[in-house]
Protein backbone atom coordinates (compact mmCIF):
# COMPACT_ATOMS: atom_id res chain seq x y z
CA UNK A 1 0.00 0.00 0.00
CA UNK A 2 1.56 3.01 -0.88
CA UNK A 3 1.93 5.93 1.87
CA UNK A 4 0.57 9.25 1.23
CA UNK A 5 2.04 11.83 -0.33
CA UNK A 6 3.44 14.43 1.52
CA UNK A 7 1.63 17.96 2.28
CA UNK A 8 3.89 20.51 0.50
CA UNK A 9 4.13 23.90 2.36
CA UNK A 10 1.48 25.30 0.15
CA UNK A 11 -1.45 22.78 0.47
CA UNK A 12 -4.36 22.91 1.98
CA UNK A 13 -5.96 20.88 4.82
CA UNK A 14 -4.62 19.99 8.42
CA UNK A 15 -1.33 20.45 9.65
CA UNK A 16 0.99 17.55 8.98
CA UNK A 17 3.37 15.72 11.36
CA UNK A 18 6.46 17.82 10.22
CA UNK A 19 4.82 21.03 10.43
CA UNK A 20 3.64 19.84 14.25
CA UNK A 21 7.43 19.20 15.14
CA UNK A 22 8.01 22.68 13.67
CA UNK A 23 5.19 24.05 15.66
CA UNK A 24 6.30 22.47 19.24
CA UNK A 25 9.83 24.32 18.24
CA UNK A 26 8.60 27.31 18.45
CA UNK A 27 5.92 26.99 21.04
CA UNK A 28 8.47 25.91 23.37
CA UNK A 29 10.40 29.38 22.50
CA UNK A 30 7.49 31.55 22.52
CA UNK A 31 6.12 30.05 25.85
CA UNK A 32 10.03 31.07 27.27
CA UNK A 33 9.51 35.02 26.05
CA UNK A 34 6.06 35.37 27.15
CA UNK A 35 5.88 33.92 30.61
CA UNK A 36 8.88 36.12 31.17
CA UNK A 37 7.31 39.03 31.07
CA UNK A 38 4.42 37.86 33.09
CA UNK A 39 6.63 35.98 35.65
CA UNK A 40 8.39 38.94 36.87
CA UNK A 41 5.44 41.48 37.79
CA UNK A 42 4.58 39.06 40.80
CA UNK A 43 8.24 39.16 41.92
CA UNK A 44 8.74 43.11 41.85
CA UNK A 45 8.06 43.35 45.48
CA UNK A 46 9.83 40.72 46.82
CA UNK A 47 12.67 41.85 44.60
CA UNK A 48 12.74 45.47 45.92
CA UNK A 49 12.99 43.62 49.56
CA UNK A 50 15.40 41.05 48.70
CA UNK A 51 17.73 44.33 47.19
CA UNK A 52 16.67 46.63 49.40
CA UNK A 53 15.71 48.99 46.18
CA UNK A 54 13.07 52.05 46.12
CA UNK A 55 9.91 50.54 43.57
CA UNK A 56 11.34 53.35 40.89
CA UNK A 57 14.37 51.47 40.75
CA UNK A 58 13.13 48.32 40.81
CA UNK A 59 10.69 48.55 38.12
CA UNK A 60 13.21 48.59 35.41
CA UNK A 61 13.90 45.17 35.74
CA UNK A 62 10.12 45.15 33.85
CA UNK A 63 11.19 48.29 31.82
CA UNK A 64 14.77 47.40 31.05
CA UNK A 65 13.76 43.84 29.56
CA UNK A 66 10.64 45.26 27.15
CA UNK A 67 12.98 48.30 26.27
CA UNK A 68 15.36 45.53 24.82
CA UNK A 69 12.60 43.68 22.92
CA UNK A 70 11.85 46.87 21.80
CA UNK A 71 15.73 47.59 20.15
CA UNK A 72 15.93 43.92 18.84
CA UNK A 73 12.53 43.40 16.72
CA UNK A 74 13.45 46.02 13.62
CA UNK A 75 17.17 44.18 13.95
CA UNK A 76 15.36 40.83 13.33
CA UNK A 77 14.11 40.98 9.16
CA UNK A 78 17.85 41.86 8.53
CA UNK A 79 19.04 39.67 10.80
CA UNK A 80 17.14 36.52 9.28
CA UNK A 81 18.14 37.44 6.09
CA UNK A 82 21.54 37.69 6.88
CA UNK A 83 22.09 34.68 9.06
CA UNK A 84 19.49 32.48 8.61
CA UNK A 85 16.35 31.77 10.51
CA UNK A 86 17.06 28.60 11.95
CA UNK A 87 20.89 29.90 13.35
CA UNK A 88 19.60 33.43 14.29
CA UNK A 89 16.42 31.41 16.28
CA UNK A 90 18.98 28.84 18.03
CA UNK A 91 21.38 32.12 18.98
CA UNK A 92 17.85 34.00 20.10
CA UNK A 93 17.49 31.47 22.31
CA UNK A 94 20.86 30.74 23.97
CA UNK A 95 21.12 34.42 24.77
CA UNK A 96 18.07 34.25 26.02
CA UNK A 97 18.70 31.49 27.98
CA UNK A 98 22.42 33.05 28.97
CA UNK A 99 20.85 36.20 30.33
CA UNK A 100 18.26 34.31 32.29
CA UNK A 101 21.41 31.82 34.33
CA UNK A 102 23.14 35.57 34.67
CA UNK A 103 19.73 37.25 36.03
CA UNK A 104 19.33 34.01 38.61
CA UNK A 105 22.56 34.79 39.61
CA UNK A 106 22.45 38.33 40.03
CA UNK A 107 23.85 39.95 43.21
CA UNK A 108 22.15 43.58 43.09
CA UNK A 109 19.16 45.43 41.37
CA UNK A 110 21.60 47.23 39.06
CA UNK A 111 23.21 43.22 37.70
CA UNK A 112 19.59 42.10 37.56
CA UNK A 113 18.51 45.06 35.59
CA UNK A 114 21.82 44.52 33.01
CA UNK A 115 20.74 40.78 32.79
CA UNK A 116 17.33 41.17 32.09
CA UNK A 117 18.43 43.44 29.36
CA UNK A 118 20.79 40.88 27.63
CA UNK A 119 17.72 38.28 28.28
CA UNK A 120 15.51 40.90 26.36
CA UNK A 121 18.06 41.23 23.64
CA UNK A 122 17.11 37.37 22.98
CA UNK A 123 13.68 36.93 23.67
CA UNK A 124 12.70 40.18 21.44
CA UNK A 125 13.78 38.05 18.35
CA UNK A 126 12.57 34.47 19.61
CA UNK A 127 9.22 35.19 17.97
CA UNK A 128 9.46 36.97 15.38
CA UNK A 129 12.28 33.98 14.00
CA UNK A 130 10.10 31.39 15.05
CA UNK A 131 7.26 32.69 13.46
CA UNK A 132 8.72 33.11 9.57
CA UNK A 133 9.76 29.55 10.07
CA UNK A 134 6.54 28.19 10.89
CA UNK A 135 4.88 30.35 8.19
CA UNK A 136 7.58 29.19 5.71
CA UNK A 137 6.85 25.43 7.04
CA UNK A 138 3.20 25.95 6.93
CA UNK A 139 2.76 27.70 3.65
CA UNK A 140 0.16 30.99 2.98
CA UNK A 141 -3.14 28.42 2.70
CA UNK A 142 -2.21 26.83 6.90
CA UNK A 143 -1.42 30.39 8.39
CA UNK A 144 -4.54 30.62 10.04
CA UNK A 145 -4.62 27.29 11.74
CA UNK A 146 -0.66 28.28 12.39
CA UNK A 147 -1.76 31.09 14.25
CA UNK A 148 -4.17 29.40 16.33
CA UNK A 149 -1.08 26.79 17.12
CA UNK A 150 1.31 30.06 18.23
CA UNK A 151 -1.61 31.60 20.49
CA UNK A 152 -1.73 29.23 22.76
CA UNK A 153 1.53 30.78 24.54
CA UNK A 154 -0.10 33.87 24.28
CA UNK A 155 -3.14 32.64 25.60
CA UNK A 156 -1.75 30.60 28.61
CA UNK A 157 0.91 33.43 29.44
CA UNK A 158 -0.83 35.91 31.48
CA UNK A 159 -3.09 33.05 33.46
CA UNK A 160 0.12 30.90 33.81
CA UNK A 161 2.79 33.16 34.24
CA UNK A 162 1.65 34.37 37.24
CA UNK A 163 1.02 31.57 39.63
CA UNK A 164 4.20 30.12 38.52
CA UNK A 165 6.47 32.82 38.80
CA UNK A 166 4.58 33.01 42.72
CA UNK A 167 4.98 29.86 43.35
CA UNK A 168 8.59 29.57 42.92
CA UNK A 169 9.25 33.44 44.82
CA UNK A 170 7.29 32.12 47.89
CA UNK A 171 8.04 28.38 47.97
CA UNK A 172 11.48 27.97 45.82
CA UNK A 173 13.56 31.22 45.38
CA UNK A 174 13.02 33.97 43.20
CA UNK A 175 16.35 33.03 41.53
CA UNK A 176 14.14 30.45 39.47
CA UNK A 177 11.87 32.85 37.98
CA UNK A 178 14.80 32.60 35.45
CA UNK A 179 17.02 29.68 36.24
CA UNK A 180 13.21 28.03 34.91
CA UNK A 181 14.21 29.22 31.39
CA UNK A 182 17.27 27.30 31.64
CA UNK A 183 15.57 23.62 31.23
CA UNK A 184 13.21 24.74 28.33
CA UNK A 185 15.60 26.52 26.56
CA UNK A 186 18.08 23.45 26.66
CA UNK A 187 15.32 21.33 25.00
CA UNK A 188 14.45 23.89 22.74
CA UNK A 189 18.18 24.09 21.48
CA UNK A 190 18.41 20.82 21.09
CA UNK A 191 14.90 20.17 19.32
CA UNK A 192 15.87 22.99 16.85
CA UNK A 193 18.81 21.75 15.80
CA UNK A 194 17.39 18.50 15.28
CA UNK A 195 13.94 19.17 13.60
CA UNK A 196 14.41 22.69 11.81
CA UNK A 197 15.23 22.47 8.65
CA UNK A 198 18.74 23.93 7.19
CA UNK A 199 17.74 27.44 5.49
CA UNK A 200 20.77 29.02 3.36
CA UNK A 201 21.51 32.74 4.67
CA UNK A 202 20.50 35.25 1.94
CA UNK A 203 22.32 38.72 2.74
CA UNK A 204 19.56 41.52 1.13
CA UNK A 205 19.21 44.92 2.59
CA UNK A 206 21.63 46.87 4.85
CA UNK A 207 21.05 47.23 8.19
CA UNK A 208 20.37 50.80 9.14
CA UNK A 209 23.04 50.56 11.75
CA UNK A 210 22.86 54.76 12.06
CA UNK A 211 19.22 54.53 12.32
CA UNK A 212 19.81 51.52 15.29
CA UNK A 213 22.37 54.00 17.20
CA UNK A 214 19.97 56.18 17.40
CA UNK A 215 17.42 55.09 18.43
CA UNK A 216 18.17 52.16 21.23
CA UNK A 217 19.94 55.26 23.50
CA UNK A 218 17.86 57.78 22.55
CA UNK A 219 14.41 55.50 23.53
CA UNK A 220 16.41 54.52 26.79
CA UNK A 221 17.60 57.66 27.71
CA UNK A 222 14.44 59.72 27.25
CA UNK A 223 12.87 57.05 29.29
CA UNK A 224 15.12 57.17 32.16
CA UNK A 225 14.99 61.15 32.18
CA UNK A 226 11.06 61.32 32.20
CA UNK A 227 10.87 58.28 35.18
CA UNK A 228 13.86 60.28 37.26
CA UNK A 229 11.60 63.60 36.87
CA UNK A 230 8.68 62.08 37.77
CA UNK A 231 10.40 60.30 40.99
CA UNK A 232 12.02 63.79 41.89
CA UNK A 233 8.36 65.45 41.08
CA UNK A 234 11.57 68.02 39.78
CA UNK A 235 12.23 67.99 36.31
CA UNK A 236 14.94 70.72 36.09
CA UNK A 237 17.60 68.73 37.87
CA UNK A 238 20.56 68.54 35.67
CA UNK A 239 20.45 64.93 35.63
CA UNK A 240 17.06 64.93 34.12
CA UNK A 241 17.14 67.64 31.84
CA UNK A 242 20.27 65.79 30.51
CA UNK A 243 19.11 62.55 30.22
CA UNK A 244 15.76 64.11 29.04
CA UNK A 245 17.05 66.28 26.32
CA UNK A 246 19.70 64.14 24.95
CA UNK A 247 17.08 61.16 24.61
CA UNK A 248 14.36 63.34 22.77
CA UNK A 249 17.07 64.69 20.29
CA UNK A 250 17.96 61.09 19.71
CA UNK A 251 14.91 60.08 19.17
CA UNK A 252 14.08 63.13 16.60
CA UNK A 253 17.40 62.89 14.55
CA UNK A 254 15.96 59.00 14.39
CA UNK A 255 12.90 60.19 13.31
CA UNK A 256 14.48 62.54 10.37
CA UNK A 257 16.55 59.30 9.30
CA UNK A 258 13.38 56.80 9.20
CA UNK A 259 11.58 59.54 6.78
CA UNK A 260 14.15 60.36 4.79
CA UNK A 261 16.56 57.01 4.26
CA UNK A 262 16.25 54.52 1.74
CA UNK A 263 15.83 51.41 4.32
CA UNK A 264 15.06 52.90 7.26
CA UNK A 265 15.61 50.70 10.45
CA UNK A 266 11.40 51.63 11.08
CA UNK A 267 9.40 53.34 8.16
CA UNK A 268 7.80 55.91 9.93
CA UNK A 269 6.27 57.02 6.70
CA UNK A 270 3.62 54.65 6.97
CA UNK A 271 2.53 56.67 9.46
CA UNK A 272 1.07 58.47 6.32
CA UNK A 273 -1.94 56.23 6.08
CA UNK A 274 -4.60 56.59 8.40
CA UNK A 275 -5.39 53.22 9.60
CA UNK A 276 -1.72 52.81 10.49
CA UNK A 277 -1.69 56.42 12.05
CA UNK A 278 -5.08 55.56 14.33
CA UNK A 279 -3.97 52.23 15.18
CA UNK A 280 -0.34 53.61 16.35
CA UNK A 281 -1.85 55.93 18.33
CA UNK A 282 -4.68 53.96 20.03
CA UNK A 283 -1.63 51.23 20.76
CA UNK A 284 0.85 53.84 22.35
CA UNK A 285 -2.24 55.10 24.76
CA UNK A 286 -3.41 51.89 25.61
CA UNK A 287 -0.48 49.77 26.07
CA UNK A 288 0.93 52.55 28.59
CA UNK A 289 -2.39 52.61 30.75
CA UNK A 290 -2.88 48.79 30.14
CA UNK A 291 0.70 47.37 31.00
CA UNK A 292 1.53 50.11 33.59
CA UNK A 293 -1.85 49.07 35.26
CA UNK A 294 -0.83 45.31 35.17
CA UNK A 295 1.57 46.21 37.19
CA UNK A 296 0.26 47.54 40.22
CA UNK A 297 -2.44 44.48 40.78
CA UNK A 298 -0.21 42.57 42.38
CA UNK A 299 1.80 44.73 44.34
CA UNK A 300 -1.45 45.76 45.26
CA UNK A 301 -2.17 41.86 46.86
CA UNK A 302 0.81 41.62 48.41
CA UNK A 303 1.80 45.01 49.82
CA UNK A 304 -1.64 46.32 50.70
CA UNK A 305 -3.67 42.51 51.61
CA UNK A 306 -0.40 41.04 53.02
CA UNK A 307 -0.75 38.25 49.76
CA UNK A 308 1.99 35.88 49.13
CA UNK A 309 3.16 35.72 45.35
CA UNK A 310 1.86 32.73 44.57
CA UNK A 311 -2.02 33.69 46.07
CA UNK A 312 -1.23 36.71 44.07
CA UNK A 313 -0.86 35.11 40.61
CA UNK A 314 -3.57 32.92 41.20
CA UNK A 315 -5.62 36.40 41.65
CA UNK A 316 -4.21 37.67 38.98
CA UNK A 317 -5.60 34.41 36.45
CA UNK A 318 -9.72 35.88 36.28
CA UNK A 319 -8.05 38.54 33.72
CA UNK A 320 -6.04 35.83 31.56
CA UNK A 321 -9.40 33.75 31.25
CA UNK A 322 -11.66 36.75 30.21
CA UNK A 323 -9.17 37.28 26.98
CA UNK A 324 -8.96 33.41 26.06
CA UNK A 325 -12.88 33.67 25.86
CA UNK A 326 -12.98 36.89 23.70
CA UNK A 327 -10.02 37.01 21.55
CA UNK A 328 -11.30 34.33 19.22
CA UNK A 329 -14.66 35.80 18.76
CA UNK A 330 -12.90 39.55 18.56
CA UNK A 331 -11.23 38.22 15.54
CA UNK A 332 -13.97 36.62 14.02
CA UNK A 333 -16.39 40.03 14.45
CA UNK A 334 -13.19 42.01 12.97
CA UNK A 335 -13.60 40.11 9.49
CA UNK A 336 -17.64 40.63 9.64
CA UNK A 337 -17.71 43.83 11.13
CA UNK A 338 -14.14 45.89 11.27
CA UNK A 339 -11.99 46.86 13.31
CA UNK A 340 -13.22 50.21 14.53
CA UNK A 341 -16.37 49.05 16.31
CA UNK A 342 -14.66 46.12 17.76
CA UNK A 343 -11.81 47.90 19.38
CA UNK A 344 -14.15 50.73 20.87
CA UNK A 345 -16.31 48.01 22.70
CA UNK A 346 -12.99 46.38 23.69
CA UNK A 347 -11.84 49.65 25.19
CA UNK A 348 -14.99 50.69 26.93
CA UNK A 349 -14.98 47.78 28.62
CA UNK A 350 -11.21 48.17 29.77
CA UNK A 351 -12.24 51.37 30.83
CA UNK A 352 -15.02 50.63 33.30
CA UNK A 353 -12.80 47.82 34.41
CA UNK A 354 -10.24 50.07 35.26
CA UNK A 355 -12.62 52.46 36.59
CA UNK A 356 -14.01 49.89 38.65
CA UNK A 357 -10.23 49.81 40.59
CA UNK A 358 -10.33 53.73 41.38
CA UNK A 359 -13.42 53.40 42.78
CA UNK A 360 -13.39 49.56 44.18
CA UNK A 361 -9.78 49.27 45.35
CA UNK A 362 -9.99 49.47 49.45
CA UNK A 363 -8.30 47.46 52.18
CA UNK A 364 -10.70 44.96 52.53
CA UNK A 365 -12.21 44.76 48.82
CA UNK A 366 -13.69 41.12 47.90
CA UNK A 367 -11.21 39.38 45.73
CA UNK A 368 -14.69 38.05 44.60
CA UNK A 369 -15.44 41.53 43.47
CA UNK A 370 -12.13 41.65 42.10
CA UNK A 371 -11.89 38.67 40.39
CA UNK A 372 -14.96 39.59 38.86
CA UNK A 373 -13.33 43.09 37.22
CA UNK A 374 -10.36 41.49 36.56
CA UNK A 375 -12.14 38.74 34.12
CA UNK A 376 -14.13 41.53 32.55
CA UNK A 377 -10.97 43.83 32.05
CA UNK A 378 -9.29 40.70 30.68
CA UNK A 379 -12.57 40.06 27.81
CA UNK A 380 -11.98 43.87 26.83
CA UNK A 381 -8.50 43.06 26.27
CA UNK A 382 -9.30 40.45 23.84
CA UNK A 383 -11.51 42.86 21.88
CA UNK A 384 -8.60 45.46 21.82
CA UNK A 385 -5.33 44.48 21.22
CA UNK A 386 -5.59 41.88 18.05
CA UNK A 387 -8.02 44.07 16.37
CA UNK A 388 -6.05 46.76 16.56
CA UNK A 389 -3.03 45.63 14.72
CA UNK A 390 -5.64 43.88 12.34
CA UNK A 391 -6.82 47.53 12.06
CA UNK A 392 -3.39 49.11 10.93
CA UNK A 393 -2.70 46.23 8.37
CA UNK A 394 -5.73 44.80 6.62
CA UNK A 395 -5.61 47.82 3.97
CA UNK A 396 -2.00 47.96 3.80
CA UNK A 397 -0.32 46.80 0.25
CA UNK A 398 1.36 43.02 0.47
CA UNK A 399 4.71 44.28 0.75
CA UNK A 400 4.13 46.68 3.53
CA UNK A 401 2.12 44.55 5.94
CA UNK A 402 5.76 42.85 7.12
CA UNK A 403 7.33 46.48 7.38
CA UNK A 404 3.82 47.93 9.25
CA UNK A 405 4.06 44.29 11.64
CA UNK A 406 7.78 45.43 12.75
CA UNK A 407 6.97 49.18 13.64
CA UNK A 408 3.55 47.98 15.57
CA UNK A 409 5.50 45.27 18.16
CA UNK A 410 7.93 47.83 18.67
CA UNK A 411 5.54 51.06 19.31
CA UNK A 412 3.61 47.74 21.61
CA UNK A 413 6.76 47.45 24.09
CA UNK A 414 7.90 50.97 24.19
CA UNK A 415 4.83 51.77 25.08
CA UNK A 416 4.86 49.10 27.61
CA UNK A 417 7.88 49.85 28.99
CA UNK A 418 6.84 54.06 29.11
CA UNK A 419 3.82 52.52 31.01
CA UNK A 420 5.62 50.81 33.58
CA UNK A 421 7.91 53.21 34.29
CA UNK A 422 5.35 56.25 34.79
CA UNK A 423 2.60 54.19 36.97
CA UNK A 424 5.32 52.94 39.11
CA UNK A 425 7.06 55.90 39.51
CA UNK A 426 2.95 57.68 40.47
CA UNK A 427 2.61 54.79 42.73
CA UNK A 428 5.96 55.61 44.66
CA UNK A 429 5.05 59.01 44.94
CA UNK A 430 1.75 58.37 46.41
CA UNK A 431 2.84 55.82 48.38
CA UNK A 432 5.25 58.19 50.06
CA UNK A 433 2.37 60.84 50.26
CA UNK A 434 0.15 58.70 51.70
CA UNK A 435 2.79 57.11 54.22
CA UNK A 436 5.79 60.13 54.87
CA UNK A 437 9.09 59.27 53.50
CA UNK A 438 11.10 59.86 50.67
CA UNK A 439 9.75 60.73 47.55
CA UNK A 440 10.26 57.31 45.31
CA UNK A 441 10.41 54.96 47.70
CA UNK A 442 7.10 54.05 48.99
CA UNK A 443 7.62 50.21 49.12
CA UNK A 444 10.34 50.78 51.81
CA UNK A 445 7.93 52.23 54.48
CA UNK A 446 5.68 49.20 54.24
CA UNK A 447 8.75 46.64 54.61
CA UNK A 448 8.95 44.59 57.72
CA UNK A 449 6.35 46.49 59.81
CA UNK A 450 3.91 44.72 62.45
CA UNK A 451 0.57 43.36 62.03
CA UNK A 452 -0.69 46.20 64.09
CA UNK A 453 0.51 49.00 62.35
CA UNK A 454 0.33 46.97 58.76
CA UNK A 455 -3.70 47.51 59.98
CA UNK A 456 -2.91 50.94 60.49
CA UNK A 457 -1.55 51.83 56.98
CA UNK A 458 -3.29 49.52 54.79
CA UNK A 459 -6.08 52.38 54.22
CA UNK A 460 -3.87 54.99 53.15
CA UNK A 461 -1.97 52.27 50.84
CA UNK A 462 -5.26 51.59 49.08
CA UNK A 463 -5.49 55.22 48.57
CA UNK A 464 -2.33 55.17 47.13
CA UNK A 465 -3.02 52.42 44.65
CA UNK A 466 -6.65 54.29 43.88
CA UNK A 467 -4.80 57.34 42.50
CA UNK A 468 -2.41 55.51 40.47
CA UNK A 469 -5.41 53.64 38.76
CA UNK A 470 -6.44 56.94 38.05
CA UNK A 471 -3.80 58.10 35.98
CA UNK A 472 -4.33 54.98 34.14
CA UNK A 473 -7.56 55.66 33.61
CA UNK A 474 -7.08 59.02 32.00
CA UNK A 475 -4.58 57.44 29.43
CA UNK A 476 -7.33 55.25 28.36
CA UNK A 477 -9.59 57.56 27.71
CA UNK A 478 -7.21 59.58 25.68
CA UNK A 479 -7.19 56.03 23.78
CA UNK A 480 -10.17 56.90 22.21
CA UNK A 481 -9.58 60.16 20.15
CA UNK A 482 -7.20 57.77 17.55
CA UNK A 483 -9.47 54.69 18.08
CA UNK A 484 -12.26 56.79 16.52
CA UNK A 485 -10.30 56.88 13.36
CA UNK A 486 -10.14 53.20 12.95
CA UNK A 487 -11.87 51.52 9.84
CA UNK A 488 -15.39 50.49 10.72
CA UNK A 489 -15.46 48.40 7.55
CA UNK A 490 -14.34 45.01 6.33
CA UNK A 491 -11.13 45.42 4.28
CA UNK A 492 -13.86 44.28 1.02
CA UNK A 493 -15.80 47.36 1.64
CA UNK A 494 -13.12 50.21 1.73
CA UNK A 495 -10.17 50.84 -0.36
CA UNK A 496 -6.79 49.95 0.31
CA UNK A 497 -4.10 52.60 1.49
CA UNK A 498 -1.52 52.28 -0.66
CA UNK A 499 -1.65 50.86 -4.47
CA UNK A 500 -0.93 47.06 -5.04
CA UNK A 501 1.88 46.47 -6.74
CA UNK A 502 1.88 46.09 -10.28
CA UNK A 503 3.05 42.60 -11.93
Amino acid sequence: MAADPPETPGSAGGLDRGVLAVAMVVVLGAIMSILDVTVVNVAINHLAAEFDAPLSTIQWVATGYTLALATVIPVTGWASARFGTKRLYMISIALFVIGSALAGLAWSAESLIVFRVLQGLGGGMIMPAGMTILTQAAGPKRVGQVMSVVGIPMLLGPICGPILGGWLVDDVSWRWIFFINLPIGVVALFLAARILARDTPQPGERLDALGLVLLSPGLASLIYGLAKGAQKSDFSSPEVLITTIAGAVLVALFTLRALTAENPLIDLRLLKRRSVAAASGTMVLFMCAFMGAMLLLPLYYQIVRQESALTSGLLLAPQGLGAMVTMPIGGKLTDRIGPGRVVLVGMLVVVGSVAGFTALLEADTSYWMLGAVLFVMGMGLGMTMMPTMAAAIQTLAHDEVPRASTMLNIIQQVSASVGTALLSVLLANNLADKLGGPSGGGLSATQNVTPEIMQKIAGPMADAFQSTYWWALGLLALAFIPALLLPRRTPDDQPVDAPMPMH
